[in-house]
C-alpha cells in the first residue's frame, strides 16, 4: 500500500475491476462513477461473484456541495426482491460444490431466481450522484469482455469449486469450458454476450435493459420455464434509499454507518460493538478475544430473537459465497462502498447476454424458507454490509467484504483494530481473522500465543486453521486521511484472502 496523493483510492477484488474505477476517476468522474464502472467490470472478470441480474447495496457519502441532502451517508438498497407469486411447479435442482476439505449443496434452476435489482441500482446511483455518461462507465467492461482477459488463479479456483453450476448447460459449458475443460489460470476468457450487454446499456440505458433483456429473463425464469418471475415483478421493483444505522463510539470520538434493516449485517455488527464498548478492559487487554466474545454475544441475541431484527434493535442503545466488494474514495471526499452478489448463479446462461441470473431464492442464508416456500414480494435480507466510518481525526473510511455469514465478523475486527486499537489500514485488513457461529470458533494462524491461548480457553469448540482463507471474508478498504500534515492523503488495501487489490489513483 502506497500513500501518494492523487485522484483518490480504490480497493476491490480484481486488478481489472480496480483499473475500471481508476479510469473513471482520471476522466473526472467521482467515487460513484468509479464504483459503477467497477461493478460492471466485476460482472465480466469476477463472474462467480457478480452478475447483472443479481443485487447489492451501496453506502455513499457526498461532500455537502455535491449532495442532494446535507452530506450525510445514505444507503442505496438494490438487493433482490422475492417474486409476487409463488409457482408451485418451480424447477429447483441441487448442485454439489467441492471446497476440497468439504462439499456443499447449492440450489439452482429457474425456480431459484429472485427479482434482480443490480441494473436498477446502478441507474439510481447514477441519477443521484453520477457525473459521467453511461457510455463512459460501461466502455471498460464491454472492451474487456470482447477482447478477453487472462483468468486469475483466484477466479480459476472459484470456477473449479462451483464447476457443476457453471457447466450445468451446454451454453454455459461453451462459455466457461470452451475447449472441453474448465478455464484454467492464465487462459483467456472471452465473453461476447456481456460485451453486447454493456454496449447495449451504454447506448440505451435502463430502457434498453427493460426492452432487450427483460424478455429473455422472463423466457428463462418465468412460470412457463419453471420459475416464479412475471413482468409485474420486474416493473414493480424499486430501489430504496435508506438512512444508515449509526453507531457512535463517544469515548473514541468515532462514528460508524452500517447497512440498516431489512439487512441483518448492520444490526449484528452494532450489537457486537455495543458489547465492546461495555467491556473496555477486556477489549484493551486482548482485542481478538474481545471481538470473539462480542460476536458470540451478538450471535446468541440473534438466535434467541429468532432472527427478528426489530427485537434485536431493542438491545442497542438509543441515539464463501458469491459476493464481492468495491470501495472508492475520490479527491473531493466523496466515498462509495458497494457490495454486490449474484449468489452462485442459477446454472442457466441468459441467451445472448453471457451471464447467469441470480439464485437468491436457493440461498439458505437469505431465504431459509426455500425456493418453493418464500414470503412473497418482500425485500430479501442479507449479510452484505458496505460500511463507512470516521475516526477522531476526521479520517473517512469505506470498507466492506464478501463472505456470507463471515462478513459481520470480518468488518467488526477491522473496524475495532482501526477505531479502538489505532492500527493502520493495511495492518487491520491483513491481521489474523476469526469467526464465531453458534458457539464454535474458527481462527486463522498468526495471533500471539498468549492471545490465542486465552481465546481458545473461552471456546472449547474451535478450529485453528493452518492458513489464511477466503472463508474469513476479504475486506477491501480505502480511507482519506486527515492527520496533521497529511490532510487529504488517500490509502487503499485489498485483502489477499480474496485476491484483493488496493490502488491509488
Amino acid at each position: 500500500m502506497t500513500t501518494t496523493p492523487g485522484h483518490g483510492a480504490v480497493a476491490c477484488g480484481h486488478a481489472l475491476t480496480a483499473h475500471a474505477a481508476q479510469a473513471m476517476l482520471e476522466d473526472g468522474g467521482n467515487a460513484v462513477d468509479a464504483a459503477i464502472a467497477a461493478a460492471a467490470m466485476a460482472c465480466v472478470v469476477e463472474p462467480v461473484l457478480a452478475g447483472p441480474a443479481g443485487g447489492g447495496f451501496a453506502m455513499v457519502r457526498a461532500p455537502d456541495n455535491e449532495s442532494e441532502g446535507d452530506g450525510a451517508p445514505e444507503l442505496c438498497d438494490f438487493f433482490c426482491q422475492t417474486p409476487r407469486q409463488r409457482n408451485a411447479d418451480a424447477c429447483v435442482e441441487a448442485a454439489i460444490a467441492d471446497f476440497g476439505d468439504a462439499t456443499q449443496t447449492f440450489h439452482i434452476g429457474p425456480g431459484t431466481t429472485a427479482t434482480p435489482g443490480f441494473i436498477d441500482g446502478l441507474a439510481a446511483l447514477h441519477e443521484r450522484h453520477g457525473r459521467l455518461p453511461w457510455r463512459a462507465l460501461f466502455a471498460p467492461a464491454a472492451e474487456v469482455a470482447e477482447r478477453g482477459h487472462a483468468v486469475s488463479a483466484f477466479q480459476a479456483g472459484l470456477l473449479r469449486i462451483i464447476e457443476p453450476i457453471i457447466t450445468h448447460t451446454a451454453e454455459a459449458r461453451a462459455l466457461f469450458a470452451p475447449r472441453g475443460t474448465l478455464l484454467q489460470a492464465g487462459e483467456t476468457f472471452v465473453n461476447p454476450g456481456q460485451a453486447r450487454l454493456w454496449r447495449l446499456l451504454a447506448e440505451g440505458g435502463l430502457q434498453a435493459w427493460r426492452n432487450e433483456v427483460w424478455p429473455e429473463l422472463l423466457k428463462q425464469c418465468g412460470a412457463p420455464a419453471g420459475g416464479h418471475l412475471h413482468e409485474d415483478d420486474l416493473r414493480a421493483y424499486r430501489v430504496h434509499w435508506r438512512a444508515p444505522l449509526m453507531v457512535e463510539l463517544a469515548e473514541h470520538d468515532a462514528r460508524i454507518w452500517l447497512n440498516p434493516p431489512p439487512a441483518a449485517s448492520g444490526v449484528l455488527i452494532a450489537l457486537a460493538f455495543n458489547w465492546l464498548r461495555q467491556h473496555t478492559g477486556e477489549t484493551a487487554a486482548n482485542l481478538p478475544r474481545a471481538c470473539a466474545l462480542a460476536l458470540r454475544h451478538a450471535d446468541k441475541l440473534r438466535r434467541n430473537a429468532d432472527h427478528d431484527l426489530v427485537r434485536l434493535i431493542t438491545h442497542l442503545p438509543r441515539a464463501w459465497r458469491g459476493t464481492t466488494h468495491i470501495s472508492v474514495i475520490d479527491a473531493r471526499g466523496m466515498v462509495c462502498a458497494m457490495t454486490i452478489s449474484n449468489g452462485e448463479g442459477n446454472g442457466h446462461l441468459l441467451a445472448g447476454f453471457g451471464f447467469m441470473p441470480d439464485n437468491m431464492l436457493g440461498e439458505e442464508d437469505v431465504n431459509p424458507a426455500g425456493a418453493r416456500d418464500f414470503p412473497e414480494d418482500v425485500r430479501m435480507s442479507s449479510m452484505m454490509a458496505p460500511t463507512l466510518a470516521e475516526d477522531a481525526n476526521g479520517t473517512l473510511i469505506a470498507l466492506g467484504s464478501g463472505g456470507s455469514n463471515r462478513i459481520r465478523s470480518a468488518l467488526l475486527q477491522v473496524l475495532a483494530r482501526l477505531l479502538l486499537a489505532g492500527e493502520g489500514l493495511e495492518q487491520a485488513v491483513c491481521a489474523p481473522r476469526l469467526h464465531v457461529e453458534d458457539g464454535h470458533l474458527d481462527v486463522e494462524p498468526g495471533l500471539p500465543p498468549e492471545q490465542l491461548a486465552a481465546l481458545l480457553a473461552d471456546f472449547p469448540e474451535h478450529r485453528v486453521w493452518t492458513r489464511h482463507s477466503m472463508f474469513f471474508g476479504g475486506v477491501h478498504a480505502v480511507q482519506l486521511g486527515q492527520e496533521p500534515g497529511q490532510s487529504g492523503t488517500p490509502h487503499a488495501s485489498g485483502a489477499a484472502r480474496r485476491d484483493g487489490i488496493g490502488l491509488l489513483v
